[in-house]
């Protein structure tokens, strides 16, 4: 059942990985995607061809979310093609894992830059564009909730987003907008995988409850019931999505 249909949806990050399957997810349920990218045109252009493949309807527009005259551009351009902004999914995110002594300013400030600014000022854009009883599905990640070394910047700029999506509830609800996000356990993607050792990732998988790295779908699934008239009474939330990970 296509319970999206009529729907603008924005894909931050939707070229590869989670974002590309949640832009193909919520074309399939009828929604019109704009597949965000910045620096991988082809892809892109491989998820919008997908998407018209099989009957649904997409754009594709360049943005780097870590400057704010981009987020600003993501928005217009969104509304030029489809005239509507009901959803919002602030996939797009950037993980550099290096030991406290190896982090550099530039690695600093460059996640901070998009999984914090981008997701902040987006929001900001939607306040002001997005039509009543939207969603707005922000993306934390379960490492909060661990104590990894390497990933103290990464965490931190999620942890960020958490605060976001907790502050920012009742200012959305006076337009009666969800704002909720999702944390996800480690998930069978190129950004994951990328760097880990075949002993790593086992380990890895047995520290969930099933033995299992997530994959894409499962994340999707939760932003299909998030985005959907069944989660108007959810917001503010983070949502450990991870299998039971701990």
């Amino acid at each position: 059942m296509q319970h999206l249909e009529g729907k603008v949806a924005i894909v931050t990050g939707a070229s590869r990985g989670i974002g590309r399957v949640i832009a193909e997810q919520l074309a399939d349920l009828g929604a019109k995607v704009v597949i965000n990218y910045s620096s991988s045109p082809e892809k892109a252009a491989e998820v919008v061809d997908g998407i018209l493949q099989k009957g649904g309807q997409a754009v594709a527009i360049q943005a780097d979310l870590g400057k704010l005259s981009e987020v600003e551009s993501l928005f217009t351009e969104t509304l030029a093609a489809y005239g509507k902004i009901h959803i919002l999914i602030n996939n797009a995110g950037l993980m550099i894992n290096k030991p406290l002594s190896e982090v550099t300013e530039a690695d600093f400030d460059k996640q901070f830059s998009v999984n914090v600014k981008g997701t902040f000022f987006a929001c900001q854009q939607a306040m002001k564009y997005m039509e009543n009883n939207g969603r707005i599905v922000n993306f934390s990640t379960s490492v909060t909730g661990q104590m990894f070394p390497a990933y103290s910047v990464y965490a931190g700029t999620k942890g960020a987003v958490e605060q976001f999506t907790r502050q920012l509830a009742k200012e959305f609800g006076s337009k009666q907008i969800t704002i909720n996000a999702i944390a996800p356990g480690p998930v069978n993607t190129e950004l994951f995988l990328t760097g880990k050792t075949e002993q790593q990732i086992e380990g890895i998988k047995n520290m969930n409850a099933f033995g299992r790295l997530g994959e894409p779908e499962d994340i999707a699934n939760m932003v299909e019931l998030l985005v959907s008239d069944k989660s108007q009474w959810i917001t503010g939330q983070t949502l450990r999505v991870n299998g039971g990970f701990i």
